[in-house]
């Protein structure tokens, strides 16, 4: 039961994603028919592979991590405090330094990562681009030979399921139905791509994505028939 979960074991995340080149032009020729060839279903006749290629942050083969925002519960006495903090910058960079955070004090065996559309989507994106990186996968993050119950990730999305497997619900449409108060973002997912190429913003970025971890932890609260954090309980570190 969730319950049961000490909430201090649980790193809560999210990450934000934008294709690796700024444009298909900068697609060396190999690359533009592999991204072809990759999207071919999902573009059906409605794109070209250059009109689509705004969305290639989807995909970790053509994307890369911008931010990675964590954020995790400290318990002491009746005092409860939520803390956020974000790894940026090069990719190789913040991959490194979320790494050494998982294993410097989230590595014990009941330790979680939870996320919205993790599993489908922040986990395997964040393994993948730790290969790609050449960067050796975490102890939390490589899951070949792992049973199911042995994988250490919790999903919010995953857990409001109940068994169905065809059922989506946004972080957003989560937190309107369960009471929690929506935050003020000045942006969605749609738009990170321009405001990172375009706007060169990153800070909003990172606001949006910590702002997202926040949420992500409320509902898990919820989920739980806890009670949700106040303003005054979350803190950036």
């Amino acid at each position: 039961m969730l319950q049961k979960i000490n909430l201090e074991h649980i790193l809560f995340l999210d990450i934000e994603t934008v294709p690796e080149n700024e444009s298909y032009d900068q697609l060396d020729d190999e690359r533009k028919d592999l991204w072809e060839q990759k999207t071919r279903y999902q573009r059906k006749d409605e794109y070209t592979a250059e009109e689509f290629y705004d969305r290639a942050g989807i995909w970790a083969e053509f994307g890369k991590i911008i931010c990675l925002s964590v954020g995790y519960f400290h318990l002491k006495g009746d005092v409860r405090t939520f803390r956020t903090t974000s790894f940026h910058g090069a990719e190789p960079k913040l991959l490194k330094e979320f790494k050494n955070l998982l294993n410097s004090h989230f590595s014990g065996s009941k330790h979680l990562m939870c996320g919205h559309n993790a599993k489908e989507f922040d986990f395997p994106y964040i393994a993948r681009r730790m290969i790609i990186q050449g960067i050796e996968l975490p102890y939390k993050l490589n899951l070949f030979g792992k049973k199911p119950w042995e994988v250490p990730h919790l999903d919010t999305m995953d857990l409001w399921k109940f068994g169905d497997y065809k059922h989506f619900t946004s972080l957003k449409l989560m937190a309107n139905i369960l009471g929690i108060p929506s935050p003020k973002e000045d942006i969605d997912g749609s738009m990170v791509r321009d405001v990172y190429y375009k706007e060169n913003d990153l800070d909003r970025i990172i606001n949006y994505c910590e702002l997202d971890v926040v949420t992500t932890a409320q509902v898990f609260l919820r989920l739980r028939n806890d009670e949700l954090l106040d303003q005054s309980e979350i803190k950036k570190v």
